[in-house]
């Protein structure tokens, strides 16, 4: 904490008496002091000191439309005013949660019109559990429980969500997986391919799904979950032949195929929707972050007609929800946002113009020499770090070169996420080329320090 102002040290010590951190080793940061960011604007963020950052992840994954969008921010205000809170139980709806659905029914694929809402992604997957197994049941079929995910995928950190999800560090911890929920290998070439074809590569392991259908029985698989992209696992890009094997063997043993959109949704990957990009028509979609570009907290679950009708034919309740269920000042953020993308035309620009310019960009960096390889789709983006290109090596674990370059990074003005040794970024869909252009630099000035202080 030496050489900080005064309030920085104040904020600093309030957090590490008082404040317990998400995913962090809160001894190590009370000793260290929080980074304490006090504001933004557009494609920055700012801290107490006054350094200014180009957030290369967009918040977290979420702040698609940049920060200070008025419109978003007046039509929050404007409902706080009207009606700031009401619940959607008891045969009740209120104007926001109304038009935001009819909204989403416009960007959502066509064969999905109905949703029901949540306060974020991890709420989503747990409504998807709970979903699945209850369309289930009201086809005769009680025993379809079972939800097949992916190892190393993220689906959030309840313990439903951190149970689909397949990350060792989160199941260590809190008793998890919960029962009758399984996972097969994730389509992680760079990492677990070798020296094989990327198109053989893809198709074994999405053959996967179907060697576990058949090991646990097609009358107790309900459904399956991934990731369009890979996001908290490292920006994960399965090769081209492993979606339309997927949907294959969905359809073929009859089994739901749920989309997690919380990260590529609303826009990253250049369509409204991840499923979009690759031409794939799940049963449920589960969304959030981008809904509202990070504004409010809110998430919705996007339900396939076919299953829609599935659950509404038999009548009865579906005895789940919760308090903060379509709030209404989420939803009008929601409107606003969406709104604005369709306006400024957003997903067009990310599909024909900066996301073809950022992925462009972002090749050079292969050419470093610790980069093993550069990826990416849309707005989001993955380098791997290595010591050795040729035979690929990766550093020791103990030189953590992930975090080191990733404090090399937030040294230099730039936020890039470190997954191991997976360096990742997510802008804003705002985001100029000149923007672009200080981003790369500034990551390929962070990788020269890194492979300097590796080299010490």
């Amino acid at each position: 904490m030496t050489g900080l102002t005064e309030q920085t040290q104040s904020w600093q010590q309030l957090d590490a008496a008082h404040h317990l951190h998400p995913f962090t080793d809160n001894q190590a940061l009370g000793q260290k002091g929080s980074r304490v960011v006090t504001h933004a604007e557009g494609v920055y963020v700012y801290d107490s000191e006054g350094h200014k950052t180009l957030d290369g992840m967009a918040g977290l994954w979420c702040v698609n439309m940049g920060y200070g969008q008025q419109a978003v921010i007046d039509a929050i205000t404007e409902q706080l005013k009207v009606l700031p809170y009401y619940n959607l139980f008891f045969q009740s709806t209120h104007p926001t949660a109304a038009e935001l659905s009819a909204l989403l029914a416009q960007v959502l694929p066509a064969h999905m019109n109905r949703v029901f809402y949540t306060g974020s992604g991890s709420e989503c997957n747990d409504t998807v559990i709970r979903m699945v197994r209850h369309y289930w049941a009201s086809q005769g079929k009680p025993d379809k429980t079972v939800m097949i995910s992916r190892h190393n995928a993220y689906h959030g950190s309840t313990m439903a969500g951190a149970s689909l999800g397949g990350m060792k560090p989160m199941h260590q911890q809190g008793g998890l997986p919960i029962p009758d929920i399984c996972h097969i290998d994730q389509p992680y070439h760079f990492e677990e391919g070798g020296n094989q074809d990327p198109e053989t590569f893809g198709l074994e392991r999405a053959r996967q799904l179907e060697q576990k259908i058949l090991e646990l029985g097609e009358d107790r698989v309900a459904a399956f979950i991934a990731e369009p992209i890979q996001g908290a696992g490292g920006v994960i890009i399965a090769p081209d032949s492993y979606w339309k094997e997927i949907k294959r063997i969905c359809d073929q043993y009859h089994i739901l195929f749920i989309s997690d959109e919380v990260i590529c949704g609303f826009g990253r990957t250049g369509h409204w929707f991840g499923c979009q990009y690759y031409g794939i028509e799940p049963d449920l979609i589960s969304m959030a972050k981008g809904i509202t570009s990070g504004y409010l907290p809110l998430g919705a679950v996007a339900v396939s007609d076919r299953v829609a009708q599935g659950l509404l034919s038999q009548g009865g309740e579906f005895n789940h929800g919760f308090t903060y269920s379509g709030h209404p000042a989420a939803c009008a953020a929601a409107i606003a946002n969406i709104k604005l993308m369709q306006e400024q035309d957003i997903v067009t620009r990310v599909r024909d113009e900066i996301g073809p310019y950022l992925q462009q960009q972002w090749a050079t960096l292969a050419d470093h020499p610790i980069v093993g390889e550069t990826r990416g789709i849309g707005m989001v983006a993955a380098l791997e770090l290595v010591e050795n290109k040729v035979p690929r090596t990766r550093f020791h674990k103990d030189k953590e070169a992930g975090m080191v370059c990733r404090e090399h990074c937030i040294a230099n003005g730039l936020i890039m996420r470190a997954v191991g040794d997976t360096m990742i970024i997510a802008p804003p869909l705002i985001i100029t080329r000149t923007e672009v252009d200080q981003l790369v630099a500034t990551a390929r000035k962070s990788l020269d320090d890194t492979w300097r202080s590796l080299q010490r």
